[in-house]
């Protein structure tokens, strides 16, 4: 198709080859996105979900399990063998909670905080390094982009709609 051809009838708008491109543009990038940042956790022994785990318990500490699965948009059992390796490791510890006997407030150790801060600074350098080096007016422009597609993702009919 040529650049200011019309899409023929019989394709949707939806389905240009500039929104496909554009698309598939996102996931890859997506992709290298999650790669970097994985190859950077490792270096400090630890794996995206450990990090997001110990960066959102950073945030607010005394949560329970359910509370950082929902955060975390991950099941309980997800959460359940992340707290046991990162709990293995000394960084976060389960502390009961005394109105609940089958549930427990989950806080950092300060090995927990030391390793967080790392990935913390990780992340910020990965951030600046990439998503920094763009003008505050195209970072303004991408983030209103973003939220207006977040907002088209929210609105979408659930499965069972």
């Amino acid at each position: 198709m040529a650049p200011n051809a019309a899409p023929s009838p019989s394709a949707p708008a939806s389905h240009t080859p500039d929104v496909l491109r554009t698309w598939f543009r996102f996931l890859r990038l997506h992709q290298r996105i999650t790669g970097r940042a994985a190859q950077e956790y490792r270096r400090i022994g630890l794996s995206i979900p450990q990090f997001d785990l110990l960066s959102t318990l950073s945030e607010r500490e005394g949560v329970s399990q359910q509370e950082i699965a929902e955060r975390l948009y991950v099941t309980k059992g997800n959460v359940s063998g992340l707290i046991d390796r990162l709990a293995a490791q000394g960084f976060v510890e389960r502390r009961a909670l005394p109105n609940d006997r089958r549930s427990y407030a989950l806080h950092l150790t300060p090995a927990g905080r030391a390793i967080t801060e790392q990935g913390l600074a990780l992340q910020q350098r990965l951030v600046e390094a990439t998503l920094g080096a763009l003008s505050a007016t195209d970072l303004g422009e991408l983030d209103r982009i973003l939220v207006q597609w977040r907002d088209a993702v929210r609105a979408l009919p659930g499965p069972d709609a």
